[in-house]
């Protein structure tokens, strides 16, 4: 997805407590949708390496366009694309082109640069829901180059009633195959009755839970669709219970102790690499993405970009 959030642009360590927290998401505007945003915050820049959390529908596009984000840039970060419901094409200037659908894992590393786009095909389910997801690349990968990589079975296991699909890093001894460049987890659990059930954590990740159908209840705090809970580090596990047809994700991972700047669609470390990269769009130097027939995305002007000490 494609952003112009002017919370994005924050210079920041992130702030790592051991605390409970929940914050409410803001609504944000992406092409023709409006999406709760979940993360960053002002004060919570990152959860492990996960930087950037969108959470959009369930909506009904029976009879109009959908999803339709026009071809933009990306650098230093991981997208990752999660459906509950509808499809959604991938294009980008590897040459992919990717159908993805509920349950499948749609992964784009972007390192040192990629440009893609992501529409509702002119044959969409008449539903859409899901998640965007950023995983920022921590500074010894960065520079790596551009991949994408489309998982269409993931691994699922059985948490207390919960059925669990990883699909970044490991949790309850299943681990995703999707390649990632820090120690990571990332997870939806679905409640196909009410369930109540202790949920593993790795004691040294930081971790985060959202509602994104339903409700949930988790250390007895009420969590429903647009609300984060953030878990400090030290836990090993999370009481958690949802009734039945809800649906949730479990992120989190070692804190990244990097610091972060985040504008439009790309991440980095310094205002100069942010200049280069928007300069570099304007020049053609993402290259295309094939089969998308419409205009880029224009990069928004360059702000005076405010920094932390």
């Amino acid at each position: 997805m494609s952003t112009v959030d002017a919370d994005l642009d924050v210079e920041s360590q992130g702030v790592q407590t051991d605390d409970l927290e929940v914050t409410q998401a803001r609504a944000a505007q992406v092409g023709e949708m409006t999406v709760r945003r979940l993360l960053p915050l002002r004060t919570r820049r990152s959860v492990g390496a996960w930087c950037f959390v969108d959470h959009y529908g369930p909506m009904s596009v029976d009879g109009v366009a959908g999803m339709r984000v026009p071809p933009h840039p990306h650098i230093g970060l991981q997208t990752v694309t999660w459906l509950l419901s509808g499809n959604v094409l991938h294009r980008d200037s590897l040459g992919s082109e990717q159908m993805i659908r509920p349950g499948q894992l749609n992964l784009m590393t972007a390192g040192r640069g990629i440009a893609h786009s992501e529409e509702s095909p002119a044959e969409h389910d008449p539903t859409l829901h899901g998640v965007q997801l950023w995983v920022a690349l921590p500074d010894a990968s960065r520079g790596t180059e551009p991949a994408f990589a489309h998982h269409a079975e993931l691994p699922v296991t059985g948490v207390g009633g919960f059925a669990v699909t990883v699909f970044a890093g490991s949790l309850a001894g299943v681990r995703s195959p999707a390649r990632m460049f820090s120690e990571i987890v990332g997870a939806e659990l679905a409640a196909p009755r009410d369930v109540s059930a202790g949920v593993p954590l790795a004691p040294a990740h930081e971790h985060v839970i959202f509602a994104a159908t339903g409700m949930a209840r988790a250390d007895d705090i009420v969590l429903r669709p647009g609300q984060l809970l953030y878990l400090g580090r030290g836990r090993d596990h999370v009481a958690v219970s949802a009734p039945a047809g809800s649906r949730l994700f479990l992120l989190g991972g070692v804190p990244l102790g990097e610091r972060l700047l985040m504008w439009w669609n790309l991440v980095a470390r310094t205002p100069g690499e942010i200049a280069a990269a928007v300069a570099g769009w304007r020049e053609g130097r993402f290259g295309t993405v094939a089969g998308d027939d419409g205009p880029p995305l224009s990069a928004p002007p360059l702000p005076a970009f405010k920094t932390r000490p």
